[in-house]
């Protein structure tokens, strides 16, 4: 049993069970659940969480969390439908301002929380109030345009890839977990991360500029979080004010599920297995019946499972 434990804190290993598990359960129970528009619906919605989680990682990775992710999310959707449906800017120079807006303001979350020592916490959730305020301002509260045709195709669950009958928003998702897979576990900023993580002060004791880290850190999490939002006006074919709300509490569900814990423990990959088991798992309950009530109560049961089985293993913080 100690063996398989320490196998777990590794290795995800009862996430993988369970995915398979629900999977299994659904292709017995549910007609159609896996045939290919099924398949390919459920990678659609599982890419666009998990590009929106990918931030949300990051930020756990290093002790905090970003509550800011739904706001970024709607700015991402609504910049993108106005800039090109009604003023009809070319779509780069919208993207562009998109990304810088989000990098800038996210580096400026990271900046706050270090040199003021705030809460990230509370700093996130008054960024998500400004910005949310301000792209609802700008609107009026009324969305008009629509996202270009090239968008709507790229995030299809029927579109297809250099021919091929494959979402295409799927194989950036796959590319964009490559990358920060890589990143993460390859890289000297990814150890530096990791280093922020696990003890703040001994990092700085070895040189690592943990300001920095955290500015990066919140940099990336907006960033994504937008890039989410854009793919998700193409998704939906609209936005709104409420667009980016369900991928808040999804996406850090989708993290500590995943097997990724505050402080310096676990990797995006995780994040990806959480983000395929809430999907799934949801796809399921609603074929079976069950409300989004239900979904929530479900995910909230989960998280506190699988944060009982980590809380009881020793930050690495705690053993230097």
């Amino acid at each position: 049993m100690k063996r398989l434990l320490r196998l777990q804190t590794r290795y995800p290993l009862v996430q993988a069970l369970a995915l398979v598990a629900i999977f299994v359960y659904g292709w017995a129970t549910l007609p159609g659940f896996v045939t290919r528009p099924s398949i390919y619906s459920m990678l659609v919605l599982a890419a666009l969480l998990g590009t929106a989680a990918v931030g949300q990682t990051l930020a756990v990775l290093i002790g905090g969390v970003d509550f800011s992710i739904a706001a970024w999310i709607v700015a991402g959707a609504t910049t993108t439908v106005e800039l090109t449906g009604v003023y009809h800017w070319n779509v780069g120079w919208a993207l562009l301002i998109i990304a810088a807006g989000a990098l800038t303001v996210g580096a400026a979350v990271g900046f706050i929380c270090v040199e003021f020592k705030l809460d990230p916490l509370i700093v996130t959730l008054a960024t998500g109030a400004i910005v949310a305020g301000t792209i609802q301002g700008w609107v009026k509260a009324l969305v008009n345009g629509l996202p270009p045709s090239w968008l709507q195709h790229l995030t299809s669950p029927a579109g297809k890839t250099f021919g091929l009958q494959f979402p295409p928003l799927v194989a950036i998702w796959g590319l964009i977990a490559i990358a920060v897979g890589v990143f993460l576990a390859r890289t000297v900023a990814g150890r530096r991360l990791y280093a922020t993580g696990s003890n703040a002060r001994a990092a700085q004791l070895a040189l690592v500029r943990t300001r920095r880290v955290w500015m990066a850190t919140f940099a990336a999490s907006a960033f994504f979080a937008a890039l989410a939002g854009v793919f998700l006006a193409g998704f939906a074919g609209a936005a709104d004010s409420s667009i980016g709300d369900p991928y808040l509490f999804q996406s850090l569900t989708a993290v500590i599920v995943g097997g990724t814990v505050f402080g310096a423990r676990g990797d995006y990959w995780r994040t990806v297995l959480g983000t395929l088991l809430l999907i799934v798992l949801g796809v399921v309950m609603i074929g079976h019946g069950a409300t989004a009530a239900d979904q929530q109560i479900l995910f909230g049961v989960l998280i506190l499972v699988v944060v009982a089985f980590y809380a009881r293993t020793r930050r690495v913080g705690d053993r230097v």
